[in-house]
């Protein structure tokens, strides 16, 4: 029987594709579904991909200075809830979380969450307390959890990104290194590769090298004009964009990408079996970026990279030493294929509606 369902997936791009993989999941078995998000510019970018209804909650992240922006958030949730009556709610972690759960709990909707990461954050730690259930994508997660239902299922990952077609202007002989630092870019991230790039160009010319290269750079709006001249500066064939569209063909088109480790890229690249070079943000709560790309180092899949000690010519060399030896980014990307979880999706939805009201 078709039932009602909120997913509330808002924040961050990590966040919102997960979120919008289930709801489409849900959608495709006849259910209804609106899609909450917390009205952040991102998020247009990232909606396009879905045809349903959507609400924004204006959430805002967790700071003393957004008190009263959460508590007229969570009056919207409220007022919203009251009019839909969902049958359960679907919460992807974040502050986007808090002012629907809340809600829910008030409403006495069945909640469940879902925690991208090996580590819960601060949201998905204190929500758990109110929930029916939290799906997991890591076994190990079990661990930070105790006492609360907590069900494995993977991360959902857009499906469309696999089977996708290269880019007609870059060429299949060229070694093609794409970059990025999730949905809104990583200026540090932008800065280390940028450099590096530099190098290894520097450094083929010197060896004599019989293969080019190329680059895809997805760099956050930020940064997109000034990565975008150094590299035509360079000569350096380049595709830049602050967002990028076609995420699937990136990654059809790339040997070796060098990432964040948010776990929808993660899990993205596992499902497209793309070897990964991880650099994970040194200020993630609970240092959660690094637990995932050791989870995929360990698999064999990915290579990580520290911040703060990793420098521009490491890297270069790093890249370099791939572009000569491929069977080791073919040995990788076997490892990536076998850790993807492209089931996820149906397994959440499984999940909620396990646990919405009859």
């Amino acid at each position: 029987m078709a039932k009602r369902f909120i997913v509330a997936c808002g924040g961050t791009g990590g966040h919102t594709f997960p979120g919008l993989a289930v709801a489409r999941e849900l959608q495709a078995r006849g259910h209804e579904v609106v899609v909450w998000v917390s009205g952040r510019s991102i998020e247009g970018s990232v909606l396009k991909g879905w045809d349903g209804p959507t609400f924004s909650t204006r959430a805002r992240p967790l700071h003393p200075k957004y008190f009263f922006s959460l508590l007229f958030s969570r009056f919207r949730c409220s007022r919203e809830m009251k009019r839909f009556k969902p049958h359960a709610l679907l919460a992807m972690g974040s502050y986007a979380s808090l002012p629907p759960v809340l809600a829910a709990v008030a409403w006495r909707v069945p909640v469940v969450l879902h925690e991208a990461n090996m580590v819960p954050g601060r949201a998905v730690g204190f929500l758990a307390r109110y929930a029916s259930a939290v799906a997991i994508t890591f076994p190990e997660t079990v661990e930070y959890l105790r006492g609360r239902e907590a069900v494995v299922t993977g991360l959902p990952v857009r499906n469309e990104i696999a089977g996708q077609p290269r880019f007609d202007d870059m060429p299949a002989d060229k070694f093609c290194v794409f970059i990025t630092g999730g949905s809104q870019g990583a200026h540090r991230v932008n800065e280390l590769v940028v450099q590096a790039i530099l190098l290894l160009k520097r450094e083929i010319e010197k060896r004599e090298v019989n293969r080019a290269f190329q680059v895809i750079h997805q760099t956050g709006a930020a940064d997109e004009a000034d990565v975008k001249a150094r590299y035509e500066a360079a000569g350096i064939p380049a595709r830049v964009q602050a967002f990028e569209h076609e995420m699937g063909r990136a990654f059809a088109t790339a040997d070796l990408v060098i990432a964040r480790a948010g776990a929808s890229t993660c899990f993205e690249l596992a499902l497209v079996g793309k070897p990964a070079f991880f650099i994970p943000l040194p200020t993630a709560l609970r240092d959660h970026q690094h637990f995932n790309a050791l989870s995929f180092v360990k698999a064999g899949g990915a290579d990580e990279g520290i911040q703060d000690s990793l420098t521009p010519r490491a890297l270069a060399n790093y890249i370099l030493h791939k572009m000569l030896h491929p069977e080791e980014l073919e040995q990788k990307s076997r490892a990536m294929r076998q850790a993807a979880t492209p089931d996820a999706a149906a397994k959440v939805a499984d999940l909620v509606e396990q646990k919405a009201l009859a």
